[in-house]
């Protein structure tokens, strides 16, 4: 993960979630970390699959079945990507279909983009929420930006796909990211709500029946919650726990 980066020259914005990997600037070996060199020497650090929470008994249930009492606890599950929710998506994975949102994902559009000749490119939300927001956004920018580094970008056309009505969810912030993304010739379909992808013939396909095609499609898969909170009884629909959004406090527990 990258934090927010300025350097000379660029005009590219770099943040958690854009695979910098992925045009060369970095590798996955550098931008990776032990998570124990973060911790203070004087915190239990446990390594371990975990069976489920038990809200109500106040303990956190490890997969060895040792059980971890608490007090007050801190849940940062995340979220991770699930194609298999949309029908087709999964038809040509790693192929004509990418992400970015895994190490692996990453690496493998590297690899994609190292012999990609020109075309269109569609840089896709399937839906929200999804974590880091502006990565995608981010994502179009930084590909406009690597392919006209590479003096190709007269050669590929880039369409920035989303199920909202504007570049972005606040009408300040989308009225400027939308007017950036026209100036950089960056097309944008919205309230685009996507029923299948379509991966023979290369197309989206929304619940309307409008259809975006693409040579090479990068898109936010459907986000979800861990099995975990699904295991403990303690999620929505899409695994994910309830809270407060002011404190983040669960609002069940």
């Amino acid at each position: 993960m990258v934090g927010h980066r300025h350097r000379q020259g660029r005009r590219a914005l770099l943040s958690a979630g854009v695979p910098i990997h992925s045009f060369g600037f970095t590798t996955i070996e550098k931008i990776t970390r032990k998570k124990s060199k973060f911790l203070p020497r004087d915190v239990e650090f446990i390594i371990s699959e975990v069976e489920r929470i038990d809200p109500s008994g106040r303990a956190v249930i490890l997969a060895d079945g040792r059980k971890i009492p608490y007090d007050f606890l801190i849940i940062a599950t995340g979220a991770k990507i699930v194609p298999s929710e949309t029908p087709g998506m999964l038809d040509s994975w790693r192929d004509s279909i990418f992400d970015f949102y895994t190490a692996d994902g990453a690496v493998a559009l590297a690899e994609k983009l190292k012999d990609f000749k020109g075309g269109t490119v569609a840089v896709h939300i399937t839906e929200t929420p999804i974590k880091c927001p502006v990565a995608p956004l981010e994502f179009a920018f930084f590909a406009d930006y690597c392919m006209g580094r590479k003096k190709m970008r007269d050669r590929a056309e880039i369409v920035f796909v989303t199920p909202l009505s504007a570049a972005f969810t606040k009408p300040v912030a989308a009225e400027k990211l939308g007017a950036l993304l026209e100036e950089r010739s960056i097309k944008t379909v919205t309230d685009f709500a996507v029923e299948r992808v379509d991966a023979a013939t290369r197309k989206l396909i929304s619940y309307d029946n409008r259809e975006v095609f693409f040579d090479l499609l990068v898109t936010v898969p459907v986000n979800m919650g861990d099995e975990l909170i699904e295991r403990s009884g303690m999620g929505d629909e899409l695994g994910f726990i309830p809270t407060d959004p002011h404190t983040l406090r669960s609002k069940a527990y």
